[in-house]
């Protein structure tokens, strides 16, 4: 059944996706009248950049790094899961911030207030670490395919993905686009479902979720930091920030004067959308990780180093239906993630110099915020072609976005608390001492990463 849905979405033109999201709410809408289910609908009118953001963070590169996790350290390292849920949310609680009180994207904020070589160093590195990310991606995805049709030319599904997450981003309006992208967050629940098609003993899951264990190994340390930097992405800070001004922008707010400032009831929620955006990234992580582990761990097969590895080895251990689920997640998690991670890039770009930018302009209005879009996903396709190896181009990214990281967090924190852009909506207390910490764990991290790299 999985594999016929699948077969029917890889032969529906693109623009047929906005009649399917169309059915899709008219179905919903149609239950919606019992008490429950509306209030459910509610709920979810109410989410919007926060859930993209943090269900993005959940790339078919991520998987790989949560599944490596399990298979090679079983249930020992679950804790993370719940370790980086409230460190993730605060940061991006004030990147979503900073965007809906100044009006103004992460870039543009730090042009105006900040050294400009700073923010040219940390734009190019963000973009680097966002192209290998991008290229790594598109073969995951394109490897997962191969899992359910393997007759299909993987050259062929890699230029097949990149030509229509770009004419997603370029021909569709962002009303449309946003929505596309919030409904393909529930491609995540696949991590979710997986799960219970397996044996887990959720006795000693919740112990070791709850009892943090390490060993110290190198091996380890380097897992950890690859977790940290696939989980805290700087990517995510921009499109965070950028996505609260497309949000203001498409209720009638066009300009920086009309989207300054923030009612009470906007701030609170934004941070219902952002934690719970943030909780389904660490949630599926969680599951992830569960799953590999009480499979992939049991049986002693640790050298899972893809995605589509770990989706591979599943199908002996726990059936057809788990592989499938598996391997859909792949498939939806890039296109949910690859618009993310070119889109953020060009964010930063374009603001570092001033250009027009945003999702809800028309390409004729914006060549150099969509050229940098397009760009970035032509290089990242033909890293498929170079023979860089998917794992290289994760490590290159993770070192990337280790030195990016502490600068972009430490002017997060500067920006947050600026009273002259955020008046009375700069941090708390616990938010200053947290958000510190972070950077302080991701300057840790950023330097394993380098030096993992050279060893």
């Amino acid at each position: 059944m999985i594999k016929k849905i699948i077969e029917k979405i890889f032969s529906t033109p693109a623009q047929a996706l906005e009649a399917v999201i169309e059915d899709t709410e008219k179905v919903v809408k149609s239950i919606s009248e019992q008490k429950p289910i509306k209030k459910i609908e509610e709920y979810w009118n109410t989410l919007g950049p926060g859930l993209i953001t943090g269900a993005s963070d959940d790339d078919p590169s991520g998987i790989a790094t949560y599944s490596q996790t399990g298979a090679q350290y079983g249930f020992q390292l679950i804790w993370l899961a719940l370790f980086t849920f409230p460190l993730m949310a605060i940061v991006q609680e004030m990147c979503a911030r900073i965007g809906l009180v100044s009006g103004r994207g992460l870039a543009s904020n730090i042009r105006i207030h900040y050294p400009e070589w700073v923010l040219y160093t940390c734009t190019l590195l963000l973009f680097i670490a966002n192209t290998f990310n991008i290229g790594a991606d598109l073969g995951a995805m394109a490897k997962a395919t191969q899992l359910l049709f393997p007759q299909i030319n993987f050259s062929l599904l890699v230029i097949s993905f990149t030509l229509i997450c770009l004419g997603l981003q370029i021909f569709t309006t962002y009303a449309v686009y946003s929505k596309y992208l919030k409904w393909l967050t529930m491609t995540l629940l696949a991590y979710v479902v997986t799960a219970f098609f397996v044996k887990i003993d959720w006795f000693d899951v919740i112990k070791h979720t709850l009892i943090p264990n390490l060993s110290f190994s190198k091996d380890q340390i380097i897992l950890i930091c690859a977790i940290l930097g696939t989980t805290i992405s700087p990517y995510l800070f921009f499109w965070q920030t950028s996505q609260e001004v497309e949000e203001d922008i498409l209720k009638g707010k066009t300009t920086v004067k009309l989207r300054q400032g923030a009612t009470d009831q906007e701030i609170k929620q934004m941070k219902k959308d952002v934690w719970s955006g943030m909780f389904l990234s660490n949630l599926v992580m969680f599951f992830i990780i569960a799953t590999c582990s009480a499979t992939l761990f049991a049986e002693g097969k640790t050298d899972i180093q893809t995605a589509a590895d770990a989706a591979k080895a599943l199908k002996p251990l726990a059936g057809e239906s788990a592989y499938l689920l598996f391997a859909v997640g792949i498939i939806g998690t890039g296109f949910l993630a690859i618009p993310v991670l070119s889109g953020s890039s060009s964010y930063a770009i374009s603001e570092s110099f001033g250009w027009k930018n945003g999702l809800f302009l028309k390409l004729k209005d914006a060549y150099p915020f969509y050229g940098v879009i397009i760009v970035s996903m032509i290089i990242g396709l033909t890293l498929n072609f170079i023979g860089l190896d998917p794992i290289k181009a994760l490590i290159y990214s993770a070192v990337a976005n280790g030195v990016v990281a502490p600068p972009v967090l430490i002017l997060i924190l500067l920006i947050s608390n600026n009273k002259n852009i955020m008046g009375e909506r700069t941090n708390g207390k616990f938010t200053n001492i947290l958000g510190w910490i972070i950077t302080l764990i991701m300057t840790a991290a950023g330097i394993a990463a380098i030096i993992s790299l050279f060893k």
